[in-house]
């Protein structure tokens, strides 16, 4: 409505009001009320009180909207004529803000819309209006009140059916199939080989060897799902009844074993934990439906077949068939393999060696899995027949490393394969690797029988003293490849390597590195010119005791004594030359030989030949008696340098890695340059001599041998080291009591003598030549 102009009173005020009652859907009524000021007198107050009462009637929010409208259109209007704004009204009440469906009809396109969805929306209010529950019921008494309907009851049933299949739409749209696997689940063991390809050891935290499903007979396959899956071929990779019945189970008595389809084991054990629970349970259930579309089922088995606990230590069906049975799985029958199926219901409760009662269950399972073999069309009538007697599997599991010398290998070969292959420790302990060494059985056996006999000789004669002896030994071919190592007693009992060993002085044993070091840089006995060649033929003074002397006279030690070398028995020889002392082991031209080559140029050559920098004694005179520790390894390295014409290889025991068929890249030692070939061969040419003169029947004439016994100062060791046909083999004998200290202590005759002791006993028998 339009105020009139001129008129001096406000415009009334239009109320829209939805219809109740009789009338038609949609009609409303107007009121006019007369308008109110905001601000006035005390009876104006009291019609804006008594108006509000009007719009606090049922659904007066539209009624606000208009008068809203209103009270705009009918300020527009006063600023139209000439008349501002009430000065009194300059903070009016705050309107409602308008409803939902006024906001939507004043939106051209959705009252249109709201038009067009009246009529369905009248047409099914009415059945609306039923399914809607009323309690309680009308007409009804008693409980009867309470109960829905049927058709309440078919409507709740259909959407309880509709969220659950939306939430496992949504869950298996939602669950993704892990990147990593658990770790442990996967883990294999490392098998190591001897150097003619034969099985020397296998390590690991679990035993376990992957296996292609192609070597796994089907026989084998058929027997465990016959046992645990007998659809697996057609199942969509879950058991519906299997996880109902887990979770009354779980639910009833917390127990969900049973129902579990190998898909779903598998997911089990390679990417979820062992918790019985039912989250676990659900979400394994999507992990192996999707694993199902993704994975073909053979290659599901196979990875089942290998990640499986078959008790006993061992994961997987390989190291299942040689735990209980000792031969590899494509050597199994049907009735081993249907016991080996038994196992995967739990190991400690089928595992017949272990109890009476267990024996009982293994014996009806094994038989029942037979049975369903012959069911399922896997197995002929005529051939179960055959399998009447139970199939007794080993007492003890023969996998389990004996702990003696192999296990001193398997140490050395581990360390060199990670190194040399780049393996992380933690890529190593996962396993899958077959590591083929360079251990020769033959060698190894010999050299640990002449150990265990000298070292039992040595008890008997003298316990006191022999029971903190430790005989280290290493035999090292010219190529660098370590071919044996006597490491100890047994590894079980004594993990210290006494082949590995830096604790003890090379002592005389080390001069031969010497020697080279004069013969390939020459002497200088002044400060000035170049150095003086040297050969065999050159002459010292082989005399006991000579004070070693300096361009400037005598060395003084720090004791304020001249330093001065002893000969063995305390021999004097006069002049001598280089070669021939080197073949009678006379010392004192060693030590001079030492300091005119400059005691820098020793230590270089014999770090050239293969010993190590860490374990090369102080440069001071006593360096040239051999003050530095080598090991028996390093020892035997460095005499094969002269046996290779002057070339050093890094020893190493390792020669090729794979993994689960694959080979891994290694870093192999090439051989370089230690000395020139003819001061290689003068040293073995020296070497031979001190042989021949020591032991002139200690080999056949045509033999290339040679060697040389090493004596210490404080008799805290005794070694002879030498090469017979390009293989060099060190030995040394010392004591040490390590429950104290690795504080070298006398050997107190335990040894022998210098030419026909211990050591050249075991390193003559080692090498299968006459004592």
């Amino acid at each position: 409505m339009v105020t009139p102009e001129g008129r001096g009173e406000e415009p009334d005020v239009t109320v829209r009001l939805k219809a109740l009652g009789p009338f038609a859907t949609e009609e409303t009524v107007q009121l006019r009320m007369p308008s109110q000021r905001a601000v006035g007198t005390e009876g104006e107050k009291y019609e804006t009180s008594e108006t509000s009462g009007i719009s606090g009637m049922p659904e007066a929010a539209e009624e606000s909207a208009s008068s809203e409208e209103s009270s705009a259109d009918r300020i527009r209007g006063d600023e139209a004529i000439g008349q501002s704004p009430r000065p009194g009204n300059r903070n009016p009440r705050k309107a409602p803000r308008p409803s939902l469906r006024s906001r939507f009809a004043a939106d051209p396109r959705l009252a249109s819309l709201l038009s067009v969805l009246a009529v369905p929306a009248a047409r099914l209010a009415p059945y609306a209006r039923r399914v809607k529950p009323e309690y309680p019921r009308p007409g009804r008494t008693g409980w009867r009140r309470w109960l829905p309907s049927w058709r309440q009851w078919l409507g709740g049933t259909f959407a309880g059916i509709g969220l659950s299949s939306l939430f496992l739409v949504v869950a298996y749209a939602a669950t993704d199939i892990p990147d990593n696997l658990n770790a442990y689940a996967t883990q294999q063991d490392n098998v190591y080989f001897w150097s003619d390809g034969t099985p020397m050891a296998r390590t690991g935290w679990v035993q376990r060897q992957a296996m292609p499903l192609q070597d796994i007979p089907e026989d084998v396959r058929w027997a465990v799902l016959a046992a645990e899956n007998e659809s697996f071929y057609s199942d969509p990779g879950i058991s519906v009844k299997g996880i109902t019945r887990a979770a009354l189970r779980t639910f009833g008595r917390g127990d969900t074993q049973g129902g579990s389809t190998i898909t779903q084991q598998y997911v089990k054990n390679v990417y979820l934990n062992q918790d019985q629970t039912v989250r676990r349970k659900f979400t394994e259930a999507m992990i192996a439906l999707k694993l199902d579309n993704r994975m073909s089922k053979e290659a599901i088995l196979e990875s089942y077949l290998n990640t499986s606990w078959f008790g006993r230590g061992t994961y997987g069906i390989q190291r299942a068939a040689q735990a209980y049975y000792g031969k590899d799985v494509n050597e199994l029958n049907a009735s081993e393999a249907a016991f080996l199926a038994a196992l995967l219901k739990g190991a400690g409760l089928y595992d017949p060696t272990l109890s009476g009662a267990n024996r009982d269950r293994a014996e009806e399972r094994w038989s029942w899995t037979l049975d369903r073999m012959v069911d399922i069309g896997k197995l002929s009538p005529a051939e179960r027949a055959t399998y009447e007697e139970f199939p007794e599997p080993l007492e003890s599991n023969p996998l389990y490393s004996t702990g003696e010398q192999s296990d001193y290998l398997v140490e050395l070969a581990s360390q060199y394969a990670k190194k040399a292959g780049k393996i992380s420790d933690k890529q190593f302990d996962l396993g899958g690797y077959q590591i083929y060494t360079t251990f020769d059985k033959e060698r190894e056996r010999r050299l640990t029988d002449v150990v265990t006999e000298a070292r039992e000789k040595a008890l008997k004669d003298d316990p006191k003293t022999a029971r903190t002896a430790h005989y280290g030994a290493a035999s090292v071919a010219a190529d660098g490849r370590i071919l044996a190592v006597h490491g100890g007693p047994d590894h079980r009992k004594q993990g210290y390597n006494e082949s590995n060993a830096t604790t003890v002085p090379a002592g005389t044993a080390f001069t031969p590195f010497v020697y080279a070091a004069g013969l390939e840089h020459g002497v200088r006995t002044t400060r000035e010119g170049e150095p003086t060649p040297v050969t065999g033929d050159s002459l010292y003074n082989g005399d006991d005791d000579v004070p070693v002397t300096t361009p400037e006279g005598p060395y003084w030690d720090r004791s304020g004594r001249k330093a001065a070398a002893s000969n063995d028995g305390d021999r004097s020889y006069g002049q001598i030359s280089l070669h021939r002392a080197m073949a009678l082991s006379v010392n004192t031209p060693f030590m001079q030989l030492g300091m005119d080559a400059g005691l820098d140029k020793v230590r270089a050559t014999a770090v050239a030949s293969g010993l190590l920098p860490s374990s090369i004694g102080a440069r001071v005179p006593a360096l040239s008696m051999g003050s530095s520790t080598p090991s028996a390894i390093r020892m035997a390295g460095g005499y094969s340098t002269f046996a290779a014409a002057g070339e050093h290889t890094e020893p190493y025991s390792v020669r090729r890695i794979t993994r689960n068929g694959t080979r891994i890249p290694l870093d192999l030692p090439e051989p370089r340059r230690a000395v020139r070939a003819d001061v290689a061969e003068e040293v073995t040419s020296a070497l031979t001599d001190s042989f021949r003169t020591a032991h002139p029947d200690g080999a056949p004439a045509t033999a290339k041998v040679a060697g040389k016994p090493g004596t210490t100062e404080k008799d805290t060791a005794a070694w002879y080291v030498g090469t017979y046909e390009s293989v060099s083999t060190a030995v040394v004998v010392y004591r040490i009591d390590l429950a104290k200290s690795l504080e070298p202590l006398p050997l107190e005759g335990i040894a022998g003598t210098a030419d026909d002791g211990v050591p050249y006993g075991i390193w003559s028998g080692a090498l299968g030549l006459s004592g």
